[in-house]
């Protein structure tokens, strides 16, 4: 399934999704050992958020011994893409320059992010 047919995932599916990209392949053990003490979550929780993300082409299994192991069926950057862009267009309709003024006006961009944009603008 290419990342542009892939349903939109919610915020906790978005959190679960992002700690298996970082740690390439894990257990739904594991994913509860890398949630931040703070967050209060249930094991059967991760494992329906794990589910959900593998029946929705986010993710894929292997079974090792009684585990299954979960790992990325789709590109961070793929997805990290598609969700800016639908965001953009959702939101600020495609126009990136809202975007970046409300960034910048948050203090959300700092002068090492300026040039760097700055780059980018000669770059392209």
């Amino acid at each position: 399934m290419r990342s542009r047919e892939l349903p939109a995932v919610s915020p906790a599916e978005t959190e679960i999704l992002r700690l298996v990209w970082q740690l390439k392949r894990a257990t739904v053990q594991g994913v509860c050992d890398h949630l931040p003490a703070s967050r209060e979550i249930a094991y059967a929780t991760v494992q329906t958020l794990l589910r959900r993300l593998e029946k929705k082409g986010y993710l894929k299994h292997d079974v090792e011994g009684k585990a299954h192991v979960f790992y990325p069926a789709a590109k961070r950057e793929d997805v990290i893409k598609r969700t800016v862009l639908d965001f953009l267009d959702r939101l600020f309709g495609g126009d990136p320059k809202p975007l970046m003024q409300f960034l910048a006006e948050e203090g959300r961009i700092g002068t090492e992010d300026l040039e760097d944009l700055r780059k980018l603008i000669d770059d392209a």
